[in-house]
């Protein structure tokens, strides 16, 4: 609209006598400002071309109001572009700026003044006269780049904040997910490992009483109830672990996860449940409550496995050594195994998991008469 209005008065005075620009000159300069107007936000760096081009067509033989695209060229390339394009392009809008002012000047001397505003030029100032020329072009074009690159830097940088934010927001929901996943995980293994034992536990505890019933029906009668007992407990465990993860937070109720301190009572169930096991600590426990909870699954986990897949089991020792950076646990029974990969199961993958977050070690698998777990965690730096 602006060009429009400016290239219509110009035209007006410029066909004025008596130097007047032929019209069909105006009518073909302002089709082509129209045009590269029309194709600035399509075909830019064209668009560009363009005006200053017909910048300096216009200066040579039309009324000047071209010049006004040129100087919206270089407000737009400084909003579009980075600094270094923008001034590249203002290097070669400089370049035909100075063709622009040699027109103009060249113009006055010859030929009609510019607008009819001004009279002939003298050819002794001409030299003067084009410096004068030019730096009114540089100036103005340099007031447009200025303005247009300080727009520019201001939208690209507000640009940047907003994916910045949106890439935060992305990263936070996957952070979320993560977290939720990891959480789904730790459930699983924790459930794994309540329900395994404590079935492997009721079942031979069952059998046995099953086998007494008729023979020993006091010591059948005891043995279900420990059934009952442990069975309580395993539920009290699983309301926990679901409890832990409800949204308002009433799993805080329920009885804490078990630790190192409870390992001799794991025994004992496992006794209870006909397992000849034996425990021998030594050392000092770490008071960590993940430490001491990762000591006792890998026990729970280890016995489980023995009572479910031993046969004939003469005996079984579990030695847990605290030190002053680690801690070993050695679970070994001597009893008839079926051979199986020291990776099988979702037990031992949960204990390699364990493990894992302590930079520890763990080894699964046939030893001497039976089935040997060592594992080693460290605790150092953490």
């Amino acid at each position: 609209m602006a060009y429009g209005v400016v290239a219509l008065g110009l035209t007006v005075l410029s066909l004025e006598p008596p130097y007047a620009t032929p019209l069909w000159v105006m009518i073909v300069l302002a089709a082509g400002g129209f045009t590269t107007l029309a194709l600035r936000h399509r075909r830019p760096f064209v668009a560009f071309a363009a005006a200053v081009t017909l910048a300096v067509l216009s200066l040579a033989v039309g009324s000047g109001a071209e010049t006004l695209i040129a100087v919206i060229a270089m407000y737009s390339a400084g909003v579009k572009w980075r600094a270094g394009v923008t001034w590249m392009l203002f290097g070669v809008a400089a370049l035909c700026g100075a063709l622009g002012a040699f027109a103009l000047t060249m113009r006055g001397t010859v030929g009609p003044p510019m607008l009819g505003l001004q009279p002939p030029i003298a050819p002794r100032d001409s030299l003067q006269d084009w410096a004068n020329f030019f730096v009114i072009i540089i100036v103005v074009l340099l007031i447009a780049t200025l303005l247009g690159t300080s727009i520019g830097h201001r939208r690209r940088y507000v640009a940047e904040l907003v994916h910045r934010a949106e890439q935060l927001a992305r990263e936070r929901d996957q952070q979320a997910e993560t977290a939720r996943a990891h959480e789904r995980e730790r459930i699983a293994r924790e459930m794994h490992d309540v329900i395994a034992h404590s079935l492997s536990v009721m079942i031979a505890i069952s059998d046995g009483a099953y086998l007494a019933a008729d023979t020993r029906p006091a010591e059948a009668k005891e043995a279900i109830g420990h059934v009952a007992e442990t069975g309580r407990k395993t539920l009290g465990e699983v309301r926990r672990l679901l409890g832990s993860v409800r949204a308002d937070g009433s799993g805080n109720e329920h009885a804490p996860q078990p630790d190192a301190s409870q390992l001799a009572s794991l025994v004992q169930e496992f006794v209870t449940a006909g397992l000849p096991a034996r425990l021998t600590v030594t050392g000092q426990a770490v008071p960590d409550p993940a430490l001491g909870l990762t000591v006792y699954r890998i026990v729970q986990e280890s016995l489980t496995n023995v009572l479910r897949h031993a046969r004939d089991v003469e005996a079984v020792t579990v030695a847990v050594a605290w030190q002053t950076e680690e801690v070993t646990i050695v679970v070994q029974d001597v009893s008839s195994i079926p051979s199986m990969p020291s990776d099988a199961g979702r037990g031992v993958l949960g204990m390699q998991e364990r493990v894992a977050l302590y930079d520890g070690e763990i080894e699964a698998g046939p030893y001497e008469n039976g089935w040997r777990v060592f594992a080693r965690l460290r605790w150092e730096d953490r």
